[in-house]
């Protein structure tokens, strides 16, 4: 069971920002800028490309509308999209607000926000999304 699948589980908690029945957006607690959201299928799959057609294009149609809250609660130029997948084996999708490419460098140093920071943040983005 992978960490994502223990928060979908409820035994490690996260500051969710948007739900449904099959997906799950909340913050990175390492994040590359303030606001940084990873969006999840519930189901646990490892690599993204081997994800069933419709779990894998309704995963992308729900990071949309999170992307859209996300760039409201976070003005930025644009929100920048990434997907890895090697530091968690469970598919996952970067939504990070960028004003230049080198926000989306994961080389680079994360923030470490407090616990609080974290919830206003996303607090902010649920707000946003409620207004969408």
């Amino acid at each position: 069971m992978t960490i994502f699948s223990k928060i979908v589980a409820g035994e490690i908690s996260a500051h969710v920002v948007a739900e449904t029945v099959e997906y799950l957006a909340f913050l990175d607690v390492q994040p590359l800028t303030a606001g940084h959201v990873l969006v999840i299928p519930k189901v646990e799959r490892d690599y993204i490309f081997d994800m069933e057609e419709d779990l894998y294009v309704g995963l992308w149609m729900f990071a949309k509308i999170v992307a859209k809250g996300l760039k409201t609660a976070f003005p930025c130029k644009k929100v920048g999209v990434s997907v890895i997948g090697l530091e968690v084996p469970h598919a996952h999708i970067h939504l990070i607000p960028m004003n230049n490419v080198s926000d989306m460098n994961f080389s680079k140093e994360k923030l470490k926000p407090t616990q609080e920071e974290l919830a206003e943040a996303a607090e902010k983005i649920r707000q946003a999304l409620s207004e969408e």
